[in-house]
């Protein structure tokens, strides 16, 4: 004698993509969150002063950026925070992973709370907190460049270094320790062990880890203000300047060059991150 079920499971279906609702929320967001930028590059063309009405397409804007002496020496400042930015966190951020993922020692929960405090912490609590730090210990503002964008260098590798070691430790823990252990064994001396087995481990980390340093350095404004003197002007500092006059298309022709930089190295990072996948995939 059979029993009939007449409960049946209900369907859920867990692809959401493919429901019109979910489409129509995604592409509401996507409107919502990349419509202005959007909007600054294709106004960075305009062929009009005020930048309110579209009068045609030039690329003289971007020719009187170029020309613009102060937003060029803030490139150059930009550029080199951000490349002493990315050493110095890569160095502080190798260690930290090193330090987190092989050794043990008292308090090491507390000290991994500490470092990671600057992700949680809102921009603006760090940088008046490095405003009075620096103003304690009688940090000096006229220095001779570079070592004038020294105070905002120190404090983006504060700000940045704990991403890397983050990203680092995380590729460390697919790390197989009989690797360097069969290296030992085969004679190796500990750098030989560090340069031929580890480092190419955490190469792909050390990529994507830099390149995001350096966009987070390029990009940071709120520390850079508080941070900043009167002749260390960096490129988004620039830009608040020349926005507080009028939004001109000059403006954004700056804002879309640092907007591309930044695109560049998040897809350079994102590239490296896939191709390794693929490569891991493959073995």
């Amino acid at each position: 004698m059979k029993i009939k079920n007449n409960h049946k499971a209900p369907k859920v279906s867990l692809d959401y993509f493919y429901q019109w609702w979910f489409k129509v929320i995604l592409c509401v967001t996507f409107i919502f969150l990349y419509a202005p930028i959007l909007v600054l590059i294709i106004f960075s063309f305009n062929d009009s002063r005020r930048n309110i009405t579209w009068r045609g397409f030039t690329f003289k804007y971007y020719e009187k950026a170029a020309l613009n002496d102060g937003l060029i020496d803030a490139f150059i400042n930009s550029l080199t925070i951000g490349i002493f930015n990315t050493l110095g966190s890569l160095i502080l951020g190798i260690l930290t992973a090193l330090l987190l993922w092989r050794f043990r020692f008292p308090f090491k929960a507390v000290y991994e709370g500490i470092i990671l405090l600057p992700v949680v912490m809102p921009e603006i609590c760090i940088g008046v907190a490095l405003l009075v730090f620096f103003n304690q210990i009688g940090w000096a503002n006229n220095l001779p460049w570079p070592l004038s964008l020294s105070k905002i260098t120190f404090a983006h590798i504060l700000f940045s270094f704990p991403f890397v070691a983050i990203i680092i430790r995380a590729r460390l823990a697919t790390f197989n320790l009989e690797q360097e252990e069969a290296a030992f064994d085969l004679g190796a001396s500990p750098g030989q062990v560090f340069t031929n087995v580890f480092l190419p481990h955490i190469r792909p980390a050390l990529i994507v880890s830099g390149l995001i340093a350096f966009t987070l350095s390029l990009d940071d404004f709120v520390i850079t203000f508080f941070t900043s003197g009167p002749d260390t002007i960096t490129v988004p500092i620039k830009i608040y300047s020349m926005v507080r006059f009028s939004v001109t298309p000059e403006v954004n022709a700056a804002s879309t060059i640092l907007l591309l930089i930044t695109l560049c190295a998040a897809g350079i990072a994102l590239w490296v991150h896939r191709a390794k996948i693929s490569r891991i995939g493959k073995l």
